[in-house]
């Protein structure tokens, strides 16, 4: 079992801006504590649209996995559902989707903890990446001290707004090193089965994952594996038909799990570089290869 701290130095989330004890608390005890708003770009409607364009609201949903249940509600290829980004699933979540499907179609489907509201016709496809943000709302509970007393509200605010100060005097007026934490990497679970083979799993998945090491890619582990590990199914299945044919098995994946494993190794890159520029007194803004190559001169 990987800890916090190896996970951690595994993925660059090391050092801080700043010396302070924080304020303790839990991150996402309930689903409604995290809260994720897509700050999307203008979708140009137009009457005549081919695609349907709708802001979904969803609870608790994996992104690819909702993808796919909409898609077959709506009678059409998953490949024909488009929107800019993958969100964290254990939490509530707001962003455009464009689909291409009629309007009635759409706004007549029925999921749990799912709420669409169609915004009209559109010709406008997104792509990955293609939008302005996302606004975030947490709620910490449980927030203590080094000696874990509880603090209340105004305490731990005191501590957020005497941490948001120091750094404002070390790094400059709304500066801050935005570290990439393990959701980039496709949740802590994902993180840790990566790095040590094993990850906080249920004992059929481990099992599973330690009888294809153990053993190797066979028709017979097709039979074993957890019904709910869709994703890993469709690649141990082209495996086996396909042997060792690894990028046509890495290429099953969805286009944005594809993508995560890139944007992975940029976060990683990332966090060692903001690291780097703390220890070294230099500015988070700018060309990281300009202030470098300033700091050799000097």
């Amino acid at each position: 079992m990987v800890s916090e701290a190896e996970l951690s130095e595994a993925i660059g989330l090391i050092g801080h801006a700043v010396e302070n004890l924080g304020i303790g608390g839990v991150l996402k005890a309930r689903v409604q504590d995290f809260r994720v708003e897509e700050i999307s770009k203008k979708i140009t409607l137009d009457p005549k649209g081919r695609f349907t364009a709708a802001n979904i609201t969803l609870t608790n949903w994996e992104t690819n996995r909702f993808i796919k249940k909409l898609a077959r509600a709506c009678g059409i290829s998953k490949n024909r559902i488009f929107f800019a980004g993958t969100k964290d699933k254990r939490a509530v979540t707001r962003q455009v989707f464009i689909i291409d499907a009629p309007q009635k179609k759409v706004a007549s489907v029925e999921l749990p903890d799912v709420e669409i509201e169609v915004i009209g016709r559109t010709h406008q496809k997104l792509g990955f990446g293609n939008h302005k943000g996302n606004r975030f709302t947490i709620i910490a509970r449980g927030c203590c001290d080094e000696d874990g007393n509880a603090l209340s509200d105004n305490e731990a605010m005191d501590i957020v707004s005497d941490i948001h100060k120091k750094m404002a005097q070390k790094l400059g007026d709304d500066n801050f090193p935005n570290w990439i934490g393990p959701q980039r990497f496709g949740a802590g679970q994902a993180v840790m089965a990566y790095l040590s083979m094993e990850g906080n799993e249920k004992d059929d998945v481990a099992a599973f994952r330690k009888n294809i090491r153990d053993n190797g890619i066979s028709p017979e582990a097709l039979e074993d594996i957890p019904s709910w590990l869709g994703f890993e199914r469709d690649i141990l299945r082209h495996l086996v038909n396909v042997p060792d044919d690894w990028v046509g098995a890495f290429r099953k994946l969805p286009n944005n799990l594809q993508l995560m494993t890139v944007h992975a190794l940029q976060s990683v890159a990332f966090n060692r570089t903001i690291k780097a520029r703390l220890d070294s007194g230099l500015s988070l803004c700018g060309s990281t290869r300009h202030q470098f190559d300033d700091y050799r001169r000097g």
